[in-house]
């Protein structure tokens, strides 16, 4: 079926104020002074295995994993991403982590479907090559403007027809490559996921590896506002109908229904790396005629001011409540209009999990490519639970009674009760003690909160000991 973690690349990327600063020198300071990088900041490592064997081409058969922390740390926490989410959105949570755990790495998986990116102006304009007007017109500019020849082409549906397979087998087989790699490092490995990537990670531990259950290779799940409980399985005939839509229609989510799904993972790519590089600049997205109005602040903005407003969840459209987070508000004057930046989350920090690690090509914290597959499998997922609907989708979560290991959960005010009372349920179902399940609320955060906190932070206050609790 695959051959197993062998290593193909791995790059080494200085710490983490790198982030911050994608355009210019690495400062240990807030000075610019171009100072090398503080020893405390986490190294950060990109390492590309083999992943799954599928029927598609060979080159996308891989899983890639960006790594913070001391690489001789035995303890791992491997987290996968959610809907439409790439491993960078993870970057300063797993900074805030293995700042308070210097005996753990966290390991971040950036799905086979991002390799479908061109990341190609994205990074010629963080390393300076490009302009920012080059990159917008490169990637959408083109598309309200016939003059502009040289641009950004995507595939079309047909060109990557392989990916109407990229379901959950594939995504867990990917996630096991990424587990026996952790494992062999001899610690205690735990699985998270956020969002979709909860549900993800019930079904690693659920799922049947040729007689054996993927829980044994781990010592616990932590589930961030997402997960999976038995009880409510799939319906046979919507599967069924939902999987021939997939079989004669584009292989991805296509979130604004205009036939770009790339289009929301661009947007956001642009205008994360516009806040770092150029925070003040007037925003070259409100003045795109094919930027959603509901996008739009009611007057210019800068930078800041666009990106603010279109995923603070103040202003942001209902539709964009998967990246919604705790920024501020517009400033109350200024032309271009700013940003107030009195929220929950630095915007600047939000702009870093999402623009991507400085000096790594390739990665941002989005996927532009949603593959369909993954969001139908992971709706039979059920808990783990054995259901009809898992025969029809070739999901082997079937081992949900047999859990024996602790659980986190983490909920925000998206879960609205379904994710802690998902966590009771797969703790029920297995008989898993009550001293072996930590849940938290946190319902003043929003879906995306968890991951941008940057003082207080509730998950990082209540997941940091849980881990430390396992042992080692």
């Amino acid at each position: 079926m695959m051959s197993r973690a062998r290593r193909v690349r791995t790059t080494v990327v200085a710490g983490l104020a790198c982030l911050a600063l994608v355009a210019g020198a690495c400062s240990s300071d807030d000075n610019g002074d171009g100072d090398d990088a503080s020893p405390s900041e986490p190294e950060v490592r990109v390492v590309t295995l083999d992943g799954a064997a599928t029927d598609g081409p060979a080159e996308y058969d891989t899983v890639t994993v960006v790594q913070q922390g001391p690489a001789d740390a035995q303890n791992v926490l491997v987290l996968a991403p959610g809907t439409s989410a790439g491993a960078g959105y993870f970057l300063p949570l797993g900074a805030d982590i293995v700042g308070d755990l210097d005996d753990w790495q966290v390991w971040s998986i950036e799905r086979r479907e991002n390799l479908l990116e061109d990341h190609s102006l994205v990074d010629a304009r963080k390393a300076d090559e490009v302009t920012t007007e080059e990159a917008f017109d490169y990637y959408l500019g083109w598309l309200a403007d016939d003059t502009i020849t040289d641009h950004f082409e995507a595939p079309t549906d047909e060109e990557v027809a392989f990916a109407r397979d990229w379901g959950m087998a594939v995504a867990v087989e990917d996630v096991d490559v990424v587990v026996q790699e952790a494992k062999a490092l001899g610690g205690d490995v735990v699985l998270g996921g956020h969002s979709l990537g909860g549900t993800i990670t019930v079904a690693y531990a659920t799922w049947d590896f040729d007689g054996t259950q993927g829980a044994d290779n781990l010592s616990g799940i932590a589930l961030i506002d997402g997960g999976s409980a038995g009880g409510d399985p799939a319906a046979v005939e919507e599967a069924e109908a939902d999987l021939a839509e997939i079989a004669d229609g584009t292989p991805f989510n296509d979130l604004l229904g205009i036939g770009l799904p790339w289009a929301p993972g661009v947007f956001n790519v642009l205008g994360s790396t516009g806040v770092l590089l150029e925070p003040d600049a007037p925003s070259l997205g409100y003045a795109f005629a094919l930027l959603p109005d509901d996008l739009k602040p009611p007057v210019a903005p800068t930078n800041e001011g666009q990106y603010g407003y279109a995923i603070d969840v103040d202003t942001s459209p209902e539709y964009l409540a998967l990246v919604h987070l705790d920024l501020g508000e517009l400033a109350e004057s200024g032309d271009p209009r700013g940003w107030n930046d009195n929220g929950r989350v630095p915007i600047r920090r939000a702009a870093t999990m999402f623009s991507g690690t400085e000096g790594v090509e390739g990665i941002d914290g989005t996927a532009w490519y949603h593959p369909l597959r993954l969001t139908l499998d992971g709706q039979s997922v059920n808990g783990g639970i054995p259901n009809p609907a898992q025969e029809v989708l070739g999901v082997l979560a079937i081992h949900g009674t047999d859990l024996a290991l602790p659980i986190y959960a983490f909920e925000t005010s998206f879960g609205e009760g379904r994710v802690l009372n998902g966590a009771r349920l797969l703790a029920e179902q297995s008989e898993i003690p009550e001293e072996d399940l930590e849940l938290v609320e946190g319902h003043d955060y929003t879906h995306t909160d968890p991951m941008g906190v940057e003082a207080d932070n509730l998950l990082v206050e209540t997941l940091v000991p849980w881990l430390r609790s396992l042992g080692g």
